[in-house]
């Protein structure tokens, strides 16, 4: 039944969408916005190496920007924390924002456990955003991801697009992003450990976040 009801509202707020973004006649506002590969390599003591993007993938993605980043603490031996960075400039076209939810069961990697967690990152009020822990062979990561559009961190799909409709209307705009961070899982590492090493990171992201995404 839950399922049923989630498919019923994304329905029909992807019908709005449609409805309302096609009526519109006058341009839509896409405000100007840094290239997410100018995103700063050295964040606090990490260090970050771009990752290319295979052209299929790109292709499944679509029309947006993406970065693809391997960062490392210069100061601490521990695992890397990869940073995944996907914007939608317009999203009237049909190209949305992809659930990692549902794109990393596609590349082999099977959820073992999700959660809910709440980020207090440094300038702005604590948001939901969900964690992922996931699994490939004996290979275990600890996935943090969620959405951020015009100021606004969201973990539910379903917000993103229910506000992805009501921005559309406010402010005629329909852009929107997601991010997502990654870590591997050591062998017999408590989450909470990997957790604080994803954290450290995104700590030093979240001030930047409004300078790639417009507010």
């Amino acid at each position: 039944m839950k399922s049923h009801w989630r498919f019923a509202v994304v329905a029909l707020l992807l019908a709005g969408t449609a409805i309302l973004l096609q009526a519109r006649n006058h341009a839509e506002n896409v405000p100007p916005h840094p290239a997410l590969a100018s995103f700063p390599y050295q964040l606090g003591e990490w260090t970050g190496t771009d990752v290319t993007i295979s052209q299929d993938v790109l292709e499944v993605l679509g029309a947006g920007d993406f970065l693809l980043r391997i960062y490392q603490n210069n100061s601490l031996p521990q695992p890397y924390v990869d940073l995944f960075m996907a914007y939608f400039p317009s999203q009237r076209t049909g190209d949305t924002i992809h659930s990692p939810r549902n794109c990393l069961p596609g590349t082999g990697w099977s959820p073992v456990e999700s959660s809910r967690i709440s980020l207090a990152l440094p300038g702005h009020a604590p948001f939901p955003a969900n964690r992922y822990v996931v699994a490939q062979g004996d290979d275990q990561r600890l996935v943090i991801y969620w959405y951020w559009a015009h100021d606004r961190g969201l973990a539910s799909e379903y917000w993103a697009k229910f506000y992805l409709v009501a921005d559309a209307i406010r402010l005629n705009r329909s852009d929107g992003s997601m991010v997502r961070i990654t870590t591997p899982l050591l062998h017999s590492e408590p989450i909470e450990s990997a957790q604080q090493r994803l954290l450290s990171l995104a700590g030093n992201l979240a001030p930047l976040l409004n300078q790639f995404v417009p507010r």
